[in-house]
């Protein structure tokens, strides 16, 4: 086995990176709170200026978690689901996983015990 990244880790590594800042999840929670907003909107409700809004939101979209479209002389943004869903089915996987792997340990453990004289 290889700790060597698989290209099908590559959307979970971009949502993990997105979401490793404060203000890209609060973005997050904003949109999804309100369905859509500018970035002008969403700065008001955020110690941060119109442009690092910007900047945060190109990374998220870049991660696929938002999508921006012009509505007129705007652009709205939304989030986007998938990503952040196919985060959330590999992090139940690894659980899965851990979980398997503690199970056989305890079962080691009480079959030495059972065993011991």
């Amino acid at each position: 086995m290889t700790d060597e990244p698989r290209a099908a880790d590559e959307p979970v590594d971009s949502v993990l990176v997105a979401l490793a800042d404060p203000t890209r999840r609060r973005l997050l929670q904003l949109l999804a709170a309100r369905g859509e907003a500018t970035a002008t909107t969403l700065a008001g409700q955020l110690p941060v200026s119109r442009q690092a809004v910007v900047k945060h939101l190109a990374l998220l979209d870049a991660a696929g978690l938002v999508a921006g479209g012009r509505v007129g002389r705007e652009m709205r943004y939304t989030v986007r689901p998938a990503a952040l869903d196919a985060t959330a089915r590999w992090m139940a996987a690894l659980a899965t996983d851990w979980d398997r792997q503690l199970a056989n340990i305890k079962r080691a453990a009480e079959a030495a015990e059972r065993d011991a004289p």
